[in-house]
């Protein structure tokens, strides 16, 4: 069948008004009926025109629908002169680009509070560690590239010496059960019903993006990313942990919604360029109203994209835990790169927390130090300075760049082999040395939250590098 010629006179005829609705229509026809009868599609774009309202929460239509009954004028969005209210924790272990991020962030028209973590760098748009609360407004940027990314640990009740006494066994479980970066998968991925989500039918975006989503279930990433086997050590009794004390085998794992979420950051950052410009040191922020279809559709992609972070996170595990014939005593799981709707003074806000945690009262998380230091179990205190968060991790120290320029593989396996690390896999930029000192950025977050167990590594996996 030949492919839809479709005119913007063809929409004027039938009564579209001469605005934006004309343009977007068509780009919406031509992408997902580009195969059918032009007399068609014009029955349909005229059935959209006659009762918009009743295509609203169309995923092809609701743009168009939306257009036609709302009609606003894409204006530039100046910034405030007055920051919103902030706080920053360990502020002399930040770098003053980062800081200079959350400032500007802190300007936009649709900011309330703020806060800085401790583990804080520079990053695209808001800063990593920094935390932000916006009024019905959503930023994908300010989520991250890499939405929902988290960490997710299980703890075994197995003797730690056997990880040394067995390293062979271990090192191949990882080899064998974990895939990263961009071109490793699972010959045979498993069935989740993630994949049973109606996102993945009413979204035309996200859509497309399903079969991909499908091969990568159960891999991750490059860069930071890992699955690694550690001892556990739990000092105390937790009522909320619920492990007792102890020593313990555990599997560390840290990655997050692979091609899916950076393919639905990428287009929804592009869509809110286009809807709030901002000026250049602020173009990173442009932001989605949560009132239009667009703001809508990427908090609906956003929270699949989260969710499915999650499914891979627990299929690497469950790997993992059939290859050691044993039963996680618990698992513990927390994520940054994502925004939540919270209560901050009796109003709700949307909190952005780009590689930062939530630590809300009694709410578990593990704060990972690098592949040779420590990483913690934590309990969140709900501290409101805070915005509820904590660190996510070290934080780095030198840049990607910086490390691979000045560190050396033989510095990398001196200090490997002080620490008593096996890795497999990884570049110079995740070496340890390139991060910052766990022990200092957990000392800046007492208020924060409070240490309930220790995580020690001793055979890591990473991407390639």
């Amino acid at each position: 069948m030949a492919k839809l010629k479709l005119r913007g006179k063809d929409l004027i005829a039938i009564g579209y008004p001469q605005n934006k609705s004309i343009s977007i229509a068509m780009e919406a026809m031509l992408k997902h009926y580009k195969r059918e009868p032009k007399g068609k599609v014009l029955k349909m774009l005229k059935e959209v025109l006659l009762a918009p309202k009743n295509y609203k929460q169309d995923g092809v239509f609701g743009k168009i629908a939306e257009a036609l009954t709302d009609v606003k004028k894409t204006e530039f969005r100046h910034l405030n002169a007055t920051r919103a209210p902030f706080t920053i924790f360990g502020e002399g272990e930040i770098q003053k680009s980062a800081k200079d991020q959350l400032y500007t962030a802190l300007k936009l028209p649709v900011a309330k509070a703020g806060a800085l973590m401790p583990d804080g760098h520079h990053g695209y748009g808001l800063p990593i560690g920094g935390v932000l609360a916006t009024e019905n407004a959503v930023i994908p940027y300010g989520v991250g590239v890499d939405i929902g990314c988290r960490m997710c640990l299980s703890i075994y009740d197995i003797n730690p010496s056997f990880i040394e006494g067995h390293k062979d066994k271990y090192v191949n479980i990882l080899e064998k059960q974990t895939r990263f970066g961009m071109n490793e998968v699972h010959y045979k991925p498993n069935d989740h019903e993630i994949f049973e989500r109606t996102e993945f039918r009413d979204i035309p975006f996200v859509k497309k993006l399903k079969d991909k989503a499908y091969k990568q279930l159960g891999s991750s990433g490059g860069g930071n990313h890992f699955v690694e086997f550690g001892i556990i050590e739990v000092t105390a009794q937790d009522d909320v942990l619920k492990v007792p004390p102890g020593q313990y085998v555990g599997v560390l794992s840290h990655s997050g919604s692979r091609g899916l979420g950076a393919n639905i950051a990428k287009n929804y950052t592009y869509l809110a360029t286009k809807q709030t410009p901002l000026p250049k040191e602020a173009q990173h922020l442009a932001w989605l109203d949560l009132n239009t279809h667009d703001g809508q559709e990427y908090w609906l992609a956003m929270n699949l994209a989260g969710d499915y972070a999650s499914a891979c996170h627990h299929d690497i595990h469950k790997r993992i835990a059939k290859e050691l014939g044993a039963r996680p005593l618990t698992m513990v799981e927390n994520h940054h790169n994502f925004a939540w709707k919270e209560v901050i003074n009796g109003q709700e806000l949307i909190v952005h927390r780009k590689g930062a945690t939530p630590a809300q009262k009694n709410v578990l998380g593990i704060i990972p130090g690098s592949m040779t230091a420590p990483g913690y179990i934590v309990k969140g205190k709900g501290n409101e300075q805070s915005l509820s968060s904590a660190s996510h991790g070290a934080g780095r120290v030198l840049s990607r760049a910086e490390a691979k320029r000045t560190l050396t593989r033989s510095d990398l396996k001196k200090v490997l082999k002080n620490h008593g690390v096996t890795l497999i896999g990884a570049g110079m930029d995740e070496a340890p040395m390139a991060y910052k000192d766990i022990n200092r950025v957990m000392a800046h977050q007492t208020d924060l939250i409070d240490v309930v167990g220790m995580f020690t590594p001793k055979i890591v996996r990473m991407d390639k590098g």
